[in-house]
């Protein structure tokens, strides 16, 4: 039986990985289970917020990320107590995009690792499909500019900052999605239903 007491997910991972897609199944898969919280980046840069590379603009760029995905989390978590919160990518995402350091980057915010890392009680990691040399601009996000090694470099600066998380699930990337998919369904189930704290 699934415990009642509410939770905070974060599904991460390189770019390409296919994160959102599956937070869009497992949306479905899992119903009334989770409430997604989505991805903050791809909602700003969507919704007209400029992306462009002067050191400046990055870093305003990625306060405002953290900023919107702190108060989305909190926003569903007020309007949905009893339900998991599934985030597409979580608040230290941003630091590893800060044009300097990540140490940097919390030292402006005003914040650290471990306060970050303890805002979510797991950690599910989705490997970039660019390691099995798969292009991802042709993925569908139209905010998607990273090159194949951008990619690579990405995902293992991600992998190095959330796997220090002590409840941290490492998905490879896979030939097959749906596989990749499958392990997350059984990874994000047993999280949820699991009624340790």
């Amino acid at each position: 039986m699934c415990s009642s007491k509410p939770r905070k997910i974060v599904l991460t991972g390189g770019p390409g990985a296919g994160k959102t897609t599956a937070v869009s199944i497992l949306r479905r898969e899992l119903g009334e289970k989770i409430v997604v919280v989505p991805e903050a980046a791809t909602m700003l840069f969507m919704g007209g917020f400029p992306r462009v590379n002067e050191p400046f603009a990055i870093e305003s760029a990625q306060k405002a990320i953290f900023h919107v995905q702190r108060n989305l989390e909190n926003v569903q978590a007020s309007r949905f107590p009893n339900r998991t919160l599934l985030c597409d990518r979580g608040t230290l995402d941003s630091s590893v995009y800060w044009p300097t350091s990540p140490q940097d980057f919390l030292k402006q915010l005003d914040t650290t690792f471990e306060h970050e890392l303890n805002q979510y009680d797991a950690v599910v990691f989705f490997e970039s499909a660019a390691v099995g040399n798969i292009n991802i601009i042709e993925d569908g996000n139209p905010t998607r500019h990273e090159s194949l090694n951008e990619a690579l470099t990405l995902n293992q600066k991600l992998k190095d900052i959330w796997s220090k998380h002590n409840n941290f699930t490492y998905i490879p990337h896979e030939k097959s999605f749906m596989k990749k998919l499958q392990r997350a369904h059984e990874c994000i189930l047993k999280l949820i239903c699991n009624d340790t704290p």
